[in-house]
């Protein structure tokens, strides 16, 4: 005999969730809505960055496509044509010799020399807190200062020739900044000098985060301070050293052009121009913008794809 199912019986309701998983959604909800609000945080700064960051690149290259010569001059429209002259022009080749010269001598010597100072301030040795600050002192003073500095020291009649003369080497005594054989070296000197105080507190700061059992265990295991730093520490701030990198890359490739003009005004004839002071000369010099701006943006590809190599050259291998 069957059964009939029986009427009027209610249907059964799902079970209730637990409340651990009530908690999780309400946790999700709320974190969903804190990052929705925090977003807005963010806007400001975006809108600052479209404006002042990507507003300058894109009027480089829009620029770079004009014949204007001249800030109240017409402006027409040029095509390729400003960077078929400026590939066609020895000062630009000239220029991005010296420039490539420039980053091949100063960006090295710099970052290693910063590097083995901030190793040693990192050490803690005494009057360290006393060297943090005078590593600074290159950073207070101002661009004019210091190239007045350096144009008093390598003057025909100044520090260096003075020394030479001196020790008897006479004989080697230069116009340092008049001669096209050492002309772009005493800026590369000057943005060493400038550079590497600074360079290295930053580093130092770095590696004064990094435990001092690692280095009291490289020691017990017989590891000297040159191994120390360069085997055991310095894959710790693999990619911080790499930023470092970067930051001084930039500077070098774009703010030195200030030293050029201070000391040189890039030459004799074009030993010392570089590309940041190509650009310079030619839009306020010789009020050429669009040849100024095609400069530019070979600037701004050669800026990017050093980026790039730094970028992939010291980023952590684990």
């Amino acid at each position: 005999m069957s059964t009939a199912p029986v009427l009027g019986t209610a249907p059964q309701s799902p079970a209730p969730s637990p409340p651990a998983a009530r908690g999780g959604r309400a946790a999700g909800a709320r974190g969903g809505r804190r990052a929705q609000g925090s977003t807005w945080l963010a806007v400001p700064a975006l809108v600052w960055y479209v404006i002042f960051m990507v507003g300058p690149v894109l009027a480089i290259f829009v620029i770079a496509s004009l014949h204007w010569p001249g800030m109240l001059q017409p402006r027409t429209f040029a095509g390729l044509d400003n960077y078929r002259t400026v590939l066609d022009d020895p000062v630009f080749w000239q220029a991005f010799r010296n420039t490539l010269t420039q980053l091949a001598i100063a960006l090295p010597v710099m970052m290693v020399c910063a590097y083995m100072l901030a190793y040693y301030v990192a050490q803690r040795p005494p009057g360290h807190r006393v060297l943090r600050y005078l590593l600074f002192i290159p950073g207070l003073i101002s661009t004019p200062a210091k190239a007045m500095f350096f144009y008093a020291a390598l003057s025909p009649d100044g520090l260096v020739n003075g020394v030479l003369r001196d020790l008897g080497l006479g004989s080697l005594a230069k116009v340092w900044l008049a001669d096209s054989g050492t002309a772009l070296y005493a800026i590369i000197a000057l943005d060493i000098w400038a550079g590497i105080g600074f360079t290295a507190v930053l580093i130092a700061a770095r590696l004064g985060s990094v435990s001092d059992e690692i280095g009291e265990a490289a020691q017990l295991d017989g590891a000297g301070h040159w191994r120390s730093m360069w085997s055991i520490h310095f894959p710790i701030i693999r990619d911080y050293f790499g930023v470092a990198t970067m930051l001084q890359f930039l500077w070098t490739l774009f703010g030195s052009a200030q030293h050029v003009l201070l000391l040189t005004q890039g030459g004799p004839g074009n030993a010392s121009s570089t590309l940041s002071f190509l650009v310079y000369q030619r839009a306020f010099l010789q009020a050429d913008l669009g040849y100024s701006q095609a400069v530019g943006v070979f600037l701004f590809v050669l800026g990017l794809a050093g980026m790039l190599l730094i970028r992939r050259a010291f980023r952590q291998n684990h």
